[in-house]
C-alpha cells in the first residue's frame, strides 16, 4: 500500500529551480560574452547566493534537506547496491550526485571570483591575486564548468530511466513537493520553519553582498598625493 507524503519543501524547490534556470543563465552569457558579461556575473553572484542557501539548509532545514539523512555512506551504498536500502528521500547513488553537484559549483564560483578574460570582465576579488594565478583560476572556472555539464547530463539520464524503466517520476515531486511511497517507509517532513528560511536567505545575502558589493564599500579610499606648492617668484 502506497501512501503520498510530503517530501520536498519550498525552500528545496525553489532553490532547485532557480539553480537550474541560473546555471544555463550563466551558460548563455558566459557563451555570447559581450555586453553579456556583466550579467554573467550577476547570475554567478546568485549561484554563489543559492549555494550557501543550500549549504546551510542541509543542516537546518527539513527532514530530507539535511544531508545527515541522505549522506552517501558506504554502508548506505553497499545496501543499495544489494537491493536492500529503502528510504523516500535521495537514494545513496542520488546522493552521490547531489555532492559532487555541490562541490563542483562551489568550485566554479569560487574560481569565478578571481577570473578575468582581459577583456571585460573581473570577477570581484580579481585585484586579490596576481595575474598568474588569476589566469590559473579562470583556466579551472571553465574546466568545472565543463564538468558541471557532464554531471547534469547524467542526472538528466537517470531522471529519464527512473521514468521509462522503472516507472517512477523524480520531476513531479520537485514541483509538487509530494510523493507517493510504500506505507512501511513513509516519514512526517519536521524541521526547517519560516524562522530558519528567512535567517538561511539573510546570511545568504550576506555573503554575496560581502563579497560582490561590501568589499567595495568598506574599501580604504586612496587619497590623492599631496601637491607641493611652487614658490612664485
Amino acid at each position: 500500500m502506497k501512501v503520498t507524503i510530503h517530501i520536498w519543501d519550498l525552500p528545496l524547490r525553489l532553490f532547485h529551480w532557480l539553480l537550474a534556470a541560473a546555471v544555463v543563465a550563466a551558460y548563455i552569457t558566459g557563451k555570447l560574452g559581450g555586453n553579456l558579461i556583466d550579467w554573467h556575473g550577476r547570475i554567478g553572484a546568485l549561484i554563489l547566493g543559492l549555494l550557501v542557501f543550500r549549504i546551510i539548509w542541509g543542516f537546518i532545514g527539513t527532514t530530507h534537506a539535511r544531508f545527515i539523512n541522505f549522506f552517501p555512506t558506504f554502508s548506505r551504498l553497499a545496501a543499495y547496491l544489494k537491493g536492500g536500502w529503502q528510504g523516500v528521500g535521495h537514494n545513496p547513488l542520488g546522493a552521490l550526485a547531489v555532492f559532487a553537484l555541490l562541490a563542483d559549483l562551489a568550485v566554479l564560483v569560487s574560481t569565478g571570483l578571481f577570473a578575468g578574460d582581459d577583456i571585460a570582465f573581473e570577477g570581484p576579488l580579481f585585484n586579490l591575486v596576481d595575474k598568474a594565478l588569476s589566469d590559473k583560476l579562470s583556466g579551472w572556472h571553465n574546466l568545472a564548468f565543463d564538468l558541471l555539464a557532464g554531471l547534469i547530463a547524467v542526472h538528466l539520464a537517470a531522471i529519464g530511466f527512473y521514468r521509462w524503466v522503472k516507472k517512477t517520476n523524480l520531476v513531479v515531486p520537485m514541483v509538487t513537493g509530494k510523493k507517493q511511497v510504500p506505507k512501511a517507509v513513509a516519514t512526517s517532513l519536521t524541521g526547517g520553519g519560516a524562522l530558519r528560511f528567512f535567517t538561511t536567505v539573510i546570511i545568504s545575502g550576506a555573503v554575496v553582498w560581502g563579497i560582490w558589493g561590501g568589499l567595495e564599500i568598506i574599501k580604504p579610499v586612496e587619497s590623492a598625493p599631496a601637491t607641493v606648492a611652487k614658490p612664485s617668484f
